[in-house]
C-alpha cells in the first residue's frame, strides 16, 4: 500500500526552484526538454516522456559498475549515468523546467532509495526512474504507483511520504563527496535521511 503523500512545503515555487543539483537552467537540460516536448504538447505526456528518456537512456551505475560519480542534474545527462538519487535529480530538473511541480521522495531500503513525486492532475504522484535492469520494476504512472522496488515492511524497510522540494542534504554530501571508482556507492551511502 502506497503511503499518503506529504509535502514539507506549501510553496509551490519550491517545487519549480533550481538549486545546485537541480540546474534547470542549464542550456542542456533546456534542449533536452525542448526536444522532449516535440513529443507531446500535454504536461502528463511530458512527463512520462522525461521519465523514459531518465529510466532508459541514463544508466544507473550499479547496473552498468559506471566508476563515474555524478549529482547535478546537468552533469547526469551529459554523462548519461547515476545513482538513483542523481537520476531523480535529473527527472526534477527536466519536469521544472517546463513548469511541472517535482519534489523527491525516499524509501529506506537496505540502503536510502532517492525517488521524485511530481504534481499532475490535480495530486502528487510518486515516480522512480531508477532503471529497470536487475530486477527493478519502475514504471510511469499517475494513478497506481509503480516503483522500481517493493517495501518489505517486516524487514524493517519504510517508505517515507514527505516530497522534499530539494535532496536530502546527507545525499548531497555524500554524492558531491564521493570518490569516482569501482563501487564508490558501496561505502557511506546514507541509510536513512
Amino acid at each position: 500500500m502506497s503511503p499518503v503523500l506529504s509535502p514539507t512545503s506549501n510553496r509551490w515555487s519550491d517545487y519549480l526552484a533550481a538549486d545546485a543539483a537541480v540546474d534547470h537552467a542549464h542550456p542542456s537540460i533546456r534542449e533536452r526538454a525542448e526536444a522532449l516536448r516535440t513529443l507531446t504538447d500535454e504536461p502528463a505526456g511530458y512527463a512520462e516522456a522525461a521519465f523514459l528518456f531518465v529510466r532508459d537512456e541514463v544508466e544507473h551505475v550499479i547496473d552498468a559498475a559506471d566508476p563515474r560519480v555524478t549529482w547535478r542534474a546537468s552533469d547526469v545527462l551529459r554523462e548519461r549515468v547515476g545513482i538513483c538519487h542523481a537520476k531523480a535529480h535529473l527527472l526534477a530538473a527536466l519536469l521544472r523546467t517546463q513548469g511541472i511541480p517535482a519534489g523527491f521522495c525516499y524509501q529506506e531500503l537496505s540502503a536510502l532509495h532517492g525517488l521524485n513525486a511530481v504534481y499532475l492532475h490535480g495530486k502528487w504522484s510518486r515516480l522512480d526512474a531508477r532503471g529497470n535492469r536487475t530486477g527493478a520494476r519502475g514504471e510511469f504512472s499517475l494513478a497506481e504507483e509503480k516503483l522500481a522496488w517493493p517495501v518489505d515492511h517486516t524487514g524493517g524497510e519504510r517508505d517515507l511520504p514527505e516530497i522534499h522540494p530539494a535532496p536530502a542534504p546527507a545525499v548531497l554530501d555524500f554524492l558531491m563527496t564521493a570518490e569516482p571508482g569501482p563501487g564508490w556507492y558501496e561505502n557511506g551511502l546514507p541509510a536513512r535521511i
